[in-house]
């Protein structure tokens, strides 16, 4: 396991990496955070000499030099305001541009990760590291660049000026410095795994409500609302004794480095004080001291609030970087080629498949399909029926074995020209928030609105399409919004049908729609799959008799392969399952 330091480092190194095309506005914010810190430091300078002039004793106090002094204060701290402000709109752009590279190359890496990965991580989870994760590495990235640019210039700036005006008291500060230097680092260290616990169990958080959320209907439905609730307040107690642990030790930074900054401060005042009554400085040259003192030893304050914010962000960008780094699906071969002419011919060589290695699912299968031919598969939930669906669409590759359509095999063509030559309707449909017309057109950009319509009709989807309150043009919410399951899964079937690809993929296709809408969709499918290879999953053994082949699969094995009538006439498995839900 890596040490905390060791993460962190290879974080920083990452976070370098994206900081590499900034370099220039870099320089010009350090640029700026030198001419804030030189500034500031003259107001000191300033301020001492006005107190000079007015402690010269009766008839020496200069009121007009001390209005002039007073003058080049007030142009100082303008100044200083402006090149602070500048300093601060640069270091905004450098954040939210880094920020939104990082959540680009996280989007792109979630479309090009394996469907192992996206099966194995929650949803949620995985919304909270680009979303709550990049937004508190933002906030302490900016910090860091806002105040730890200035913080060191600070600390720099005011030991040379302190130098100057007096080494002897300087070497007060210096001497109790390295304390409040270790008391931070001590529990910044320590505060690392605490920070990492909290993201971890915010994740987890994010995740249950994600799919709470989601899945609302369900949860009401089998009256799991108080098992929602104790899940819920057992994961939140979880994220309040992390937090509060990393909070509590993290906000001892402050206090302990304000208590050494007041030992800072004290030595300064009674040496100086020492120096001025023996003459060895002047009152204004203290004043200006004690204020040196003071501005020395706010920045380390400045500093441990950002050190902490830092463990904070370093422990998140940690997380977003192992989403990006995550191993990407297998990519396409170099001479990988296109899938054309395709006729159906789909062949599947002594496959074998498992999702887990220690439990083995497909093992040896084997089948030729002839093109036009209407392939089912049946058998026992978890029998491996979706996963030979998932085997084909190359959503997963075998393990062993081949899979080939038109005698080439699926890992030497790419996924886009393999996947665009099958339509599929799953049992879980998918619609996208935005109209209807745009969610039936996502197969063919291009499609008219005629030909959408047409297809509308023949998926029976038209007359409920036209009750709703702009028709096509009606907005949909993410998943279908108030759509019934039916009505979603109606649009999924007039999709597929306006892209009409030579082979089909009907997993459950039917699944929420009514017996006789269904039994008007099955005609229409029948039209559609004329001439061209289907694979049809279902359990409802009525829809299926038409197949021209019938394949029984249970743990992962063809054990009975034929047409309807000569299953029956077998009097195996598949008429006892057929049997089952008629008799």
């Amino acid at each position: 396991m890596k040490k905390p330091s060791s993460e962190n480092k290879a974080t920083l190194r990452r976070l370098l990496g994206y900081l590499k095309s900034f370099l220039p506005l870099i320089a010009l914010s350090l640029i700026l955070a030198g001419a804030t810190v030189l500034l500031t430091l003259l107001i000191p300078i300033l301020t001492g000499n006005a107190v000079d002039l007015l402690t010269g004793g009766a008839g020496h106090v200069d009121l007009p030099g001390t209005a002039r002094i007073c003058m080049w204060i007030a142009v100082c701290m303008v100044l200083a305001a402006l090149t602070q402000w500048l300093m601060s709109t640069c270091n905004n752009y450098i954040t939210y541009h880094v920020v939104r590279n990082i959540r680009e190359d996280a989007m792109k890496k979630i479309q090009c990760l394996p469907f192992g990965y996206l099966d194995s991580h929650p949803a949620g989870d995985i919304v909270s590291r680009v979303i709550a994760d990049v937004d508190t590495f933002a906030d302490g990235l900016l910090m860091g660049f806002t105040q730890l640019f200035s913080g060191v210039l600070t600390i720099l700036g005011t030991l040379v000026f302190m130098l100057v005006t007096n080494p002897v008291i300087t070497l007060v500060v210096v001497v109790i410095t390295p304390v409040s230097l270790l008391v931070a680092r001590f529990i910044a260290r320590s505060t690392h795994a605490m920070f990492q616990a909290q993201s971890a169990v915010r994740g987890e958080q994010t995740a249950l409500i994600e799919e709470m959320v989601g899945n609302q209907k369900l949860v009401r439905a089998f009256s799991r609302e108080e098992d929602v609730k104790e899940r819920f307040s057992g994961i939140n107690e979880r994220l309040r004794d992390c937090s509060l642990k990393a909070i509590f030790f993290s906000s001892l930074v402050n206090p302990c480095t304000r208590f050494v900054n007041s030992l800072v401060y004290a030595g300064v005042g009674i040496f100086g004080a020492i120096y001025a009554i023996r003459g060895g400085i002047t009152v204004g040259q203290l004043a200006c001291f004690l204020s040196y003192a003071n501005q020395y030893t706010k920045p380390f304050n400045e500093i441990s609030g950002v050190v902490t914010e830092l463990q904070n962000a370093l422990v998140c960008a940690g997380r977003i970087f192992d989403l990006i780094d995550a191993e990407p699906e297998t990519p396409d071969k170099a001479d990988a080629g296109t899938l054309t002419g395709v006729q159906g011919n789909v062949r599947l060589e002594e496959v074998d498949f498992s999702y887990m290695p220690d439990r083995p699912l497909i093992r040896d299968l084997s089948l030729t399909v002839r093109p036009g031919q209407r392939i089912a598969i049946v058998g026992p939930t978890g029998s491996g029926k979706t996963t030979i669906i998932n085997l084909l669409m190359r959503f997963y590759d075998v393990d062993d074995g081949r899979i080939l359509v038109e005698n080439k095999d699926l890992r030497d063509l790419t996924r886009h020209s393999l996947r665009e030559h099958f339509g599929m309707v799953l049992q879980e449909t998918w619609l996208r928030s935005g109209t209807v017309r745009e969610n039936l057109r996502m197969g063919r950009p291009d499609a008219t609105d005629e030909e959408i319509e047409q297809v509308a009709r023949a998926a029976h989807a038209h007359s409920f399409i036209k009750r709703l309150p702009k028709g096509y043009d009606t907005l949909i919410g993410e998943d279908g919004g108030s759509l019934s399951q039916g009505q979603k899964q109606l649009l999924c079937i007039a999709r597929v049908m306006l892209n009409l690809p030579p082979m089909l993929i009907l997993d459950e296709a039917t699944s929420s729609i009514d017996t006789r809408t269904e039994d008007k969709i099955q005609r229409a499918f029948a039209q559609m799959m004329k001439g061209r290879t289907s694979f049809i999953v279902a359990h409802r053994l009525s829809t299926i008799r038409e197949a021209d082949v019938i394949l029984v699969v249970k743990d992962g094995q063809v054990i009975e392969q034929g047409d309807h009538k000569t299953l029956l006439a077998q009097n195996g498995f598949y008429a006892s399952l057929y049997r089952s839900q008629f008799s």
